[in-house]
């Protein structure tokens, strides 16, 4: 692995990869507590509407995606701040919807081949320097916002009544949530593709729970256990020559499974 540092692309992938943990370990420990997994995962499928928006309309695919992942955020928002639980229908709609309106889109692009692979799996060795300096803006923005808000993003993840009669500004906090989760989500899956976005998300999140014993040492600790599966999976990808995205999160997977399986046998 050493070795392969020499090459640009993979010192590249390596700071990527640290850079989306970070993200990732904020975002998904706030997503996972709020229950907004499945809202995410709408999201993250109707982000491919955002790149056949792009290439169609010739626009760079990151912005696309971003604008229109930020878009779909709202409308999520605004459908379910009310009624979280029984928004399954609405946002598998979305869901479906968004990754029609990108397959469609791009058939309909005159000349022009988009590789579907790079993003539904992913192509972390061919970012470039340009993504480093965004990844690394979205992880001060979302640092100073959880720094600064911390106890705010704490009430509202726990007691959502109690946070607003404290006059927390509930709403303002939830919408600010699904845009920094939607921004991340689009980040990462230049990482790992839309299909396996979701799993970066909470499979840290999930075993950092286990460790924790706030909502603060959870975002610490799932932000090092994604960049250990992130740097991992590198490793493995570089040695058997295999796809990185998938690799790293078949890293993630097994990890999460021997977890389960050593707190099975503690209970």
């Amino acid at each position: 692995m050493i070795e392969a540092l020499q090459f640009e692309f993979m010192r590249n992938a390596v700071i990527a990869g640290l850079l989306i943990s970070v993200a990732c370990g904020i975002i998904g420990a706030l997503v996972v507590v709020n229950r907004m997994v499945f809202i995410s995962g709408g999201i993250a499928h109707a982000a491919y509407g955002g790149i056949g928006l792009a290439f169609f309309f010739r626009l760079p695919p990151l912005l696309g995606a971003s604008l229109f992942s930020v878009v779909i955020a709202m409308i999520i928002g605004a459908l379910t701040f009310k009624n979280r639980h029984r928004s399954d229908t609405i946002i598998g709609v979305l869901w479906a919807a968004g990754m029609a309106l990108g397959i469609i889109l791009i058939d309909l692009t005159p000349g022009y081949a988009v590789d579907l692979m790079s993003y539904l799996f992913g192509s972390i060795l061919t970012i470039p320097a340009v993504d480093l300096w965004l990844l690394l803006a979205l992880d001060a923005v979302i640092l100073l916002a959880v720094i600064f808000y911390y106890r705010d993003f704490l009430a509202l993840s726990y007691d959502e009544q109690f946070a607003s009669l404290r006059g927390v500004p509930v709403k303002i906090l939830y919408f600010a949530l699904l845009v920094l989760a939607s921004l991340t989500i689009v980040m990462t899956i230049r990482l790992v593709g839309l299909i396996l976005v979701i799993a970066l998300l909470t499979i840290p999140t999930y075993m950092a729970e286990k460790m924790a014993k706030s909502l603060g040492s959870m975002m610490v600790y799932s932000a090092i256990l994604s960049a250990v599966f992130t740097l991992s999976g590198l490793w493995v990808s570089y040695t058997l020559n295999i796809t990185s995205g998938a690799a790293i999160i078949m890293v993630a997977t097994v990890a999460f499974f021997i977890s389960y399986g050593i707190e099975s046998l503690k209970n």
